[in-house]
């Protein structure tokens, strides 16, 4: 589990393709590596990786072929920087929201509006997503737990902080980049459950879209 708070901006040191269209992903980032151990969760752009190995400020993970398919990782190359988050301790604040690292769709930037000590960033999102976003609810964003400031029909917007622009990927993403959406698990169990009770008590199975 995470919170949406990016401790450091990594980089992609190689990627090697291993069998059955997986990679072992080595990256740069000398913070959450600095207690990392093999079997520890880290999470890259929001996508929750287990660590093989850790040594000299550099960590590897495997990565099955099925998240490089759902997330936008399979895009990534040696140099690219890349939003990092250990997995959050038991105690310790909790500054975002509750993030699981499994990511649901990737989204698209469309469009940024920059503003005296914001801006105003706009992604395209699934279709089978949109239902889960709401005005003033929490979505993660290539790992970056924010606030919902719009929704449109197939799109959202968010406003992004200067710390925001400074110290994750966002800050330099440009039209047609790619992002990692996750959105809030809350919502999710919600719909599961209310999606049991109308069962119950018509007999008929609701249609729910799968996510990933």
């Amino acid at each position: 589990m995470f919170t949406g708070i990016v401790e450091e901006l990594g980089e992609i040191v190689r990627v090697t393709a291993t069998a059955d269209d997986s990679a072992l992903v080595a990256v740069r980032g000398p913070l959450v590596t600095s207690d990392a151990r093999h079997g520890d969760s880290i999470a890259v752009n929001g996508v929750c990786l287990t660590v093989v190995d850790a040594t000299d400020g550099v960590f590897t993970a495997d990565v099955m072929g099925e998240t490089l398919r759902r997330s936008a990782l399979g895009a990534l190359r040696p140099g690219d920087p890349v939003n990092l988050e250990r997995a959050a301790a038991l105690g310790s604040r909790l500054g975002g929201h509750l993030v699981q690292g499994h990511v649901d769709g990737v989204g698209e930037l469309i469009s940024r509006e920059p503003a005296e000590q914001w801006e105003t960033v706009r992604f395209r999102l699934p279709a089978a997503l949109a239902r889960y976003v709401v005005e003033k609810g929490s979505i993660t964003i290539d790992g970056v737990s924010l606030t919902v400031a719009e929704v449109g029909a197939d799109e959202f917007a968010v406003g992004l902080i200067p710390t925001t622009l400074k110290l994750t990927t966002l800050g330099a993403k440009g039209v047609g980049d790619q992002v990692n959406l996750e959105v809030d698990v809350v919502a999710k169990y919600v719909e599961r459950l209310l999606g049991a009770r109308l069962t119950d008590a018509s007999g008929a199975t609701p249609s729910t879209p799968g996510v990933a």
